[in-house]
């Protein structure tokens, strides 16, 4: 199962990319994050882990998989018999940015609780771009 939720903001992809991958303070900003701890140190990048733990669900170590830089990253975990591997994208636009959320469940007990992952995951996608256009825009006024 795969989702995806696209928003556009009026923001340079630098910034939204500085903001995106500096995620030991997505905390601060990110309605969907409880806590976040970087397991390694130094830049963001390919094999960079940290645990996450998200409102309603158990804390989780996610796994960096693919990275380019100031374009986009994957990074997947496994929760409760799922392998969850979520995808963050940037498109340059000439007013802005558009970033693209997805994430793509796989294993059989994510037909168990369809109906639940998706109704959360949707929601989720949406509030973690809105709150992320907030702070983007936020940070280029300010500067």
């Amino acid at each position: 199962m795969k989702l995806s939720h696209s928003i556009e903001i009026a923001a340079p992809g630098s910034l939204v990319w500085e903001v995106s991958t500096d995620i030991n303070n997505w905390g601060a900003w990110l309605p969907t994050v409880q806590a976040i701890e970087r397991i390694d140190d130094g830049p963001f990048r390919m094999a960079s882990e940290a645990w996450v733990k998200q409102p309603g669900l158990p804390k989780a170590r996610w796994t960096v998989t693919a990275i380019e830089e100031g374009r986009h990253f994957t990074w997947e975990t496994h929760i409760r018999g799922m392998h969850i591997i979520a995808r963050h994208e940037l498109l340059e636009l000439p007013e802005g940015t558009r970033n693209t959320l997805e994430l793509e469940f796989r294993g059989l007990a994510v037909w168990l609780m369809a109906p639940f992952v998706w109704f959360s995951a949707r929601r989720s996608l949406r509030l973690e771009n809105v709150a992320l256009k907030q702070r983007c825009e936020e940070l280029r006024e300010s500067s």
